[in-house]
């Protein structure tokens, strides 16, 4: 614990006063793995010139002095006293892996969002860069600047001049390798100059080749309609202030915002500055890519399916400011970019923005930070704001602007709902998945058009039940049913990946006429393949799309028109652009509406609103039909009627009533372990300190629970969730991590806090 701090008026001895002080360079480490504070070490004076802040260094810790790996996030020359700091031992990095701005937007993060320090500082530095992928050691040599001037003096023969010369007149120093092939000899007169002293030998971390991109630009930019010039316009006005504005652009699918980002992005480029433009995971596809290097030519591309060596090879060239465009995941917020000068976040609602796993950040806050922090604009697009952005826009701290039309003025398409209770009770839909009206709508589209049908269900059946018993066949880790998969034959958990031979008959009574019931993508595929056997159909979900590449490949055969049906989960539902799509079919638009989560209505309306915006986008024009057993629910009205405004202005004032975000923040303590009981009791306990620390300060916040998880037990462990809710995200977080800072849980009890979540499940 740290000592108190004097007051001002306390009597402090000058540090002449003081016996055994000196002034020594001090480095204060956060440590990778080791306890969640910082430690001070001395710098050895061989270190000065290698040691600079977001360098990595080598440092021993405890008794023991076992050596342990850290980050240098502080240097300060200043008094120390006569109890000896230890001193660092080595420094691991050639160049610093963190600016002061990225530091400083690190520490933000770890406080925001109640994390260590040092497990930001390791998800913002990749793995690949801290170990180096795709580089080697080697050995690289320079000229004796001493040596250069008694040249003549020396006896050396011609060859061994030349080299000297070739070496001397490099603009960097060269391996021993490349020395010899300039001076078209074998590496012995080499090693005799460096016996001699006349060349001076040090081994560095060098890339392995590759082949730089040269990527030409193809595209010009178009010509921009009313709406996207009033876009870009504001754009460039907070380009040209000078100082931080959040442009939240609300623009219809096909309205064509990406452009005005483009644009953006050029009048960025021209002043030398560099772009981060981030998009969900699921929208990184080849199309947007190619988009943005068709226009900018070489692009640097940040995502999950890079290798370690790519990754750092990314990292590098961003870092030194030879590439101007990132474009990326939600990781990108992270881009190394010296000078930034604008950054774009896409598709802003999307919930895959959110980290789920420590440190659980939101990309589209920390863009905000970061721009603050660098005095630079900030653009969030979608079609569907997070409700978040939409109130932040409506009381005047974002810069609202609309873009309500598509692109040549093309028609949004038109929406109409298919009501299954109906259909059910009429048996039109024979035990299937698609009703007579959309089987009608289906083989109408495809007489000049393609069709995409959105099934938000992985599987073949979505849970196995026997009549007989009732017996629901069950995860045993897991408080989940097993969903079937036909192609495998298999019973599978889609949460810890248990599965089982599907069973002929009940596994508890044995009764035989077990029943397959719910419908799945998989499902949905076999009946699309029997009602239409003559017609290409191809299935994307995370079952099909797993090999390297397979998401490329599968986009460009529906692309050519080589498949006539495309079938997924919300894979297909965003960031896809085909003119030749006349009718999007969403089977089931319920399957999230019902769920225990206060965001089950937002994410229904964007889900349908997205995966609407597939279609109508080239000259053919298109329809949207979808079928729900709740036609009547506000989010989904909103969605067929393409009213956004309409669903924000009903849905508001409810999450206004109940305290939820935007109009309050929230923390969720998930506490979990092997057993109930502990983990239900040790749950109590913080629920207790949690509640005594929020009254003490005072904070007017709610504390609800503990109370189990929707989902109770996930991978064999018991789940019990604390949910706090308060108008001061402050208060609240600070009331936290006073009742959680000697928090010690039992054995085999874990405890995490998701600040802003929006998982909550």
């Amino acid at each position: 614990m740290a000592s108190p701090q004097r007051t001002l008026f306390e009597t402090q001895p000058e540090p002449w006063e003081v016996d055994d002080q000196s002034i020594e360079r001090v480095a204060s480490v956060v440590l990778s793995a080791g306890p969640a504070e910082e430690f001070d070490y001395l710098v050895p004076e061989p270190l000065y010139e290698k040691l600079e802040l977001g360098r990595r260094v080598r440092v021993p810790l405890g008794r023991s002095n076992r050596l342990v790996v850290g980050y240098c996030v502080r240097l300060e020359d200043r008094a120390v006293g006569p109890r000896r700091l230890k001193p660092v031992r080595e420094v691991l990095d050639q160049r610093s892996l963190l600016s002061p701005a990225m530091l400083r937007l690190t520490r933000w993060i770890a406080e925001h969002y109640l994390c260590d320090w040092a497990a930001v500082l390791d998800a913002v530095v990749p793995a690949g860069v801290r170990g180096g992928a795709g580089t080697r050691m080697a050995t690289l040599l320079s000229v004796d600047p001493e040596a250069a001037g008694r040249l003549g003096e020396l006896k050396l023969s011609q060859r061994q001049v030349e080299i000297f010369k070739i070496l001397a007149a490099a603009k960097e120093p060269l391996t021993p390798a490349d020395l010899a092939r300039l001076a078209r000899c074998t590496t012995g007169p080499i090693t005799a100059l460096r016996r001699k002293g006349l060349i001076r030998a040090r081994t560095a971390r060098l890339a392995l080749r590759r082949a730089e991109e040269t990527v030409p630009v193809r595209e010009k930019h178009l010509v921009l309609n009313a709406d996207q010039e009033a876009a870009l316009k504001t754009v460039l006005a907070a380009l040209n202030s000078g100082r931080q504005q959040t442009i939240l652009i609300h623009g219809v699918t096909g309205s064509g915002k990406t452009e005005v980002y483009m644009q953006a992005i050029r009048e960025v480029l021209q002043f030398g500055r560099q772009a981060i433009v981030l998009v969900p995971e699921i929208s990184l596809t080849p199309q947007t890519v190619e988009r943005f290097r068709g226009r900018f030519g070489a692009v640097a591309v940040l995502h999950s399916h890079l290798s370690d060596a790519e990754r750092h090879w990314h990292w590098q060239r961003i870092a030194e400011g030879t590439v101007s465009v990132v474009v990326g995941a939600r990781s990108a917020v992270f881009a190394p970019t010296p000078h930034l000068g604008l950054m774009v976040l896409d598709e802003e609602h999307e919930s895959s923005f959110k980290q789920e796993t420590a440190p659980r950040y939101h990309a589209r806050d920390v863009a905000l930070a970061r721009s603050v922090a660098e005095g630079i604009p900030l653009v969030l697009g979608s079609a569907t704001p997070s409700l978040e952005s939409w109130h932040r826009a409506q009381t005047g701290q974002y810069t609202l602007v609309s873009m309500p039309r598509r692109v040549l003025d093309r028609p949004l398409p038109r929406v109409g709902t298919i009501d299954l209770r109906s259909e059910k009770a009429s048996g039109s839909l024979s035990g299937g998945a698609i009703s007579r009206q959309m089987r009608v709508a289906i083989g109408e589209a495809l007489g000049g058009g393609q069709v995409i049908l959105l099934l938000n269900r992985r599987g073949f059946s979505t849970h196995i039940q026997c009549p007989a018993c009732g017996h629901v066949l069950q995860c045993p880790h897991c408080d989940i049913a097993l969903t079937h998969h036909r192609k495998e034959e298999i019973a599978l958990c889609h949460y810890c990946d248990y599965e089982v031979p599907a069973p002929r008959a009940c596994p508890k009574c044995e009764f035989a006429g077990i029943r397959y019931s719910g419908l799945g993508t998989q499902r949905l595929e076999a009946e699309v393949r029997a009602r239409f056997p003559n017609v290409v159909c191809l299935r994307m979900d995370t079952d099909t799309m797993q090999a390297h590449g397979s998401h490329e490949r599968a986009l460009s055969a529906f692309r050519s028109g080589k498949v006539q049906i495309l079938l997924g989960t919300q894979m297909i539902a965003k960031g896809l652009d085909f003119p030749n799509v006349t009718l999007v079919g969403v089977i089931n638009a319920d399957t999230a509406l019902h769920l225990p989560d206060f965001r089950a209505a937002e994410r229904t309306f964007h889900l349908v609103t997205q995966v609407a915006g597939r279609t109508g986008r080239g000259p053919k024009g298109g329809r949207v039909l979808v079928q729900t057993f709740s036609p009547e629910h506000p989010a989904i009205q909103a969605a067929v009627r393409h009213d956004y405004a309409a669903f924000a202005a009903g849905e508001l004032p409810i999450r206004q009533m109940l305290r939820y975000p935007p109009f309050a923040s929230m923390i969720r303590l998930v506490v979990r372990g092997s057993s109930e009981a502990v983990t239900s009791e040790f749950s109590k306990q913080v629920a207790q300190r949690i509640d005594a620390a929020v009254r003490a300060a005072p904070v007017d916040a709610r504390v609800l629970g503990p109370a189990p998880c929707p989902f109770a037990r996930l991978k064999g462990k018991y789940r019990f969730q604390i949910q706090l809710q308060s108008g001061d995200g402050d208060q609240l977080r600070a009331a936290v991590r006073q009742a959680t800072g000697d928090l010690e849980p039992p054995e085999n009890v874990q405890w995490i806090a998701d600040v802003d979540p929006v998982e909550m499940l």
